[in-house]
This record gives C-alpha cells, sequence and structure tokens, in this order.
C-alpha cells in the first residue's frame, strides 16, 4: 500500500509542471495556433469573409507571384532594414560608448528619454510625426522657413522622393531606444578591468567600444538584430498612420497590402495568402540570424 502512495504521488508530482503549463497552452492553441491553422487552410480558398469559400488549390500563391504589388511591397520592407536595423544599432553604439564610458550629469535622464520613443504606442508616433512634417504648419518646414532656408521645405510625406525616407527617419528614432536600453544593461556586466587592461595598451575610445564593448554586448546585439529585422519585415502601423503606402506605392508594405485586400476589397483568401508568405520570409530570416549568431557565440 505504502509502495502504491509512493508511485501514485511519484505521478502527481510529474504531471505537476504541465498542469502549471495548461492555461499558457490552452491560450497559444485557441488564440493563436487554430487562427495560423485557419490561415494557412483559407490561404487555398477564394474567399470574401462573407461568401461561401472555393477552393482554388495554388491559385493564391500563382498570383502572388506575378502581383506587383506585393513584390513592391517586399523590396520596400527590405529596404526598411537599413531604417530599423541598421541605423539604430550604429545610433545606439554610438550613445552606450558615451553614457556608459563617461561621467555625465542626468545620465539616468537621458537613458529614460531616448527610451520613451520606444514605448510610445506607434499610431501615436505616426500622428506626431505626420504634423512634424506637415507641408504647411508643420514645425520642420516652419522652421527651416524662420531661418531663410524656404527652399529646402517638402512635402514631406507627399514627396516621391522623400517619402521612404521621411519614414524610415521614424523607424530609427523608434527603434534606436530598444537597442540603446539592451546595449546599456549588457555593458553593466563587463569587467570594468578589461577597459582598464585597454587604457594601459593606449586604446582610444573608438579601440575600446571596438575590442571591449560589442564583444561584450554580443549577444545583446543579436537580440537587437533579429527582433528589430522582425519589426520591419511587419511594419505595418506606422505606414497605415503616415502615409497609407503612398504616394504611389512608394512605401507600400506587405502588412498593408494585405490589409488592403483583407478589410477593403474582400480578397480574405488572398490576404491569406499574402499572411502565410510573409510569415515564412520572416520565420526563414529570423531562424538564418539566429543561427548565425549562436555560431559566432561558439567561436568567440
Amino acid at each position: 500500500m505504502d509502495q502504491a502512495q509512493a508511485a501514485g504521488s511519484k505521478r502527481k508530482f510529474r504531471l505537476m509542471p504541465y498542469l502549471f503549463v495548461l492555461p499558457a497552452f490552452l491560450f497559444f492553441f485557441i488564440f493563436i495556433l487554430i487562427p495560423v491553422l485557419n490561415t494557412l487552410r483559407y490561404s487555398f480558398f477564394d474567399w470574401t469573409g462573407f461568401s461561401d469559400a472555393v477552393f482554388v488549390g495554388l491559385s493564391n500563391y500563382r498570383e502572388l507571384a506575378a502581383d506587383q504589388n506585393f513584390l513592391a511591397g517586399i523590396l520596400n520592407n527590405l529596404k526598411f532594414i537599413f531604417f530599423f536595423t541598421a541605423l539604430p544599432i550604429a545610433v545606439a553604439l554610438a550613445l552606450t560608448a558615451a553614457l556608459s564610458r563617461r561621467r555625465l550629469w542626468g545620465r539616468n535622464i537621458f537613458r529614460v528619454s531616448f527610451f520613451v520613443s520606444y514605448v510610445m504606442p506607434m499610431v501615436v508616433v505616426g500622428v506626431v510625426w505626420r504634423w512634424i512634417y506637415n507641408p504647411v504648419f508643420g514645425p520642420l518646414n516652419t522652421a527651416l522657413k524662420s531661418v531663410g532656408l524656404q527652399t529646402l521645405a517638402k512635402a514631406w510625406l507627399g514627396d516621391f522622393s522623400l517619402a521612404f525616407i521621411a519614414v524610415g527617419i521614424i523607424a530609427t528614432w523608434v527603434q534606436y531606444g530598444y537597442c540603446l536600453t539592451l546595449f546599456m544593461a549588457g555593458v553593466q556586466r563587463i569587467d570594468e578591468a578589461l577597459y582598464d587592461a585597454a587604457k594601459v595598451d593606449g586604446a582610444n575610445a573608438w579601440h575600446q567600444l571596438l575590442h571591449v564593448t560589442i564583444p561584450g554586448i554580443r549577444a545583446e546585439i543579436s537580440v537587437a538584430l533579429v527582433t528589430t529585422f522582425i519589426a520591419a519585415l511587419r511594419v505595418f502601423d506606422l505606414i497605415f498612420v503616415t502615409t497609407r503606402g503612398g504616394p504611389g506605392s512608394e512605401t507600400m508594405v506587405t502588412s498593408l497590402w494585405l490589409y488592403t485586400n483583407a478589410f477593403q476589397i474582400n480578397r480574405v483568401g488572398y490576404a491569406a495568402a499574402i499572411a502565410v508568405v510573409q510569415t515564412f520570409i520572416i520565420l526563414a530570416i529570423s531562424y538564418f540570424l539566429l543561427n548565425r549568431s549562436k555560431l559566432q557565440g561558439g567561436t568567440a
């Protein structure tokens, strides 16, 4: 009897971790996994969201391969990587070197103020910057005119040659605060003796950043790289609020084209195919980046 009780208690002990995980798994299964599987299923159908779904096989995917708006969206997503990933990481590294290696008055205030851009809702960010870029009463054009630079005042979000860069600057402003917070946290665990040794060897601030700080926060850089990469590939709200993909298709991205098909022209099946392709692109790039970061971490 004692052995049976011991065996029963042992089984209960083994089951206990699964009981703790069960609520989270149910939430994931109901609200994430089932919708994802339904999206995959509907990508093989011609469906408006209201009519009966008609199976069309790979027709949506074949149409997608020749869809100029979708291809332009992918290209723009890839170009946005420069503004979402490369520039924010570079700016954050420079600020990390300035804020972590020097005794600055109000250093914590600087850290908080830089991070505010990331925690603000993207819709609010878009509305604020749309006001800043306003060609008639926006602060940017007003400031340019007040100092005699009227020729530089533009319709920033309506100019075919400037709209993409103008939106990209907003993205950089949003993302660099996140990168800076990660890097500042990583710098805290670097042994100060490494900086002292570098100073003894005659290393200046640039060499300390290159040979001590960056190798010391490689894990944080990898996290920032992957997350900002994903942000560039799935950006929607910023584009929706500022330009709606215009002018023309200069700032069109895949998420906005998905939204247009699903909620404006009622091609839900086609939008599902866009979502599937976009998901696979994000997963493939994320997997590649994570594996590269692991390999570099192993060889370091």
